[in-house]
């Protein structure tokens, strides 16, 4: 994907695809049917929609992020690798998304449908590739693809890698505005 994204052309005709049904990409055929099976299946038309989702996200990738090195998490375990939750959790951590908003974001995104996660992707993806906060673009694509069958175990995955890289204070110390009173309450 990442020699396909080289041309301008090739990125042109995938970006077009960003948030769109599979049906109303016609297009981004051309680039992506070599590299799919032919299949009827429920399964094959969830792998296909989110073949066609990660390659339109990586097509519409800011230049910057483009240009950049990517990380080497091939090495890594699978799950050791940095899903959606961990991106958000260290766009947090960096300063580039309000923590609110991107945890309200994640619990959306947790309830919802394969169909309404979709649309919303190019918008969330593109916050987090302007702020230098680098995908791992096999993971996002495996967790498309399974969503509708483990959308539970998905979404909790990624919320737990939100937390785990959002939080960067002790969850066991207190407000300093607060230690006063817990002085007070142990004379």
């Amino acid at each position: 994907m990442h020699r396909l994204c080289e041309s301008t052309q090739t990125r042109a005709a995938l970006r077009r695809g960003l948030g769109l049904p599979v049906e109303r990409c016609n297009p981004m055929h051309r680039y992506l049917v070599p590299w799919l099976r032919d299949n009827d299946d429920q399964d094959y038309a969830d792998v296909r929609r989110a073949y066609y989702a990660v390659a339109s996200l990586m097509a519409a990738r800011p230049r910057s992020a483009r240009d950049a090195v990517p990380n080497d998490t091939q090495s890594l375990s699978w799950y050791a690798r940095p899903n959606l939750g961990a991106c958000l959790g260290k766009a947090v951590a960096q300063g580039v998304l309000k923590e609110n908003s991107a945890e309200s974001t994640l619990h959306l995104m947790a309830r919802q449908s394969s169909d309404s996660i979709h649309p919303g992707l190019p918008a969330l993806i593109r916050q987090l590739l302007n702020g230098g906060i680098a995908l791992d673009w096999a993971v996002l694509l495996n967790d498309l693809a399974w969503w509708n069958r483990s959308q539970d175990r998905i979404a909790t995955r990624w919320l737990e890698s939100y937390y785990r890289t959002a939080t960067t204070a002790d969850p066991d110390s207190t407000d300093p505005a607060d230690s006063g009173h817990a002085e007070e309450n142990n004379r």
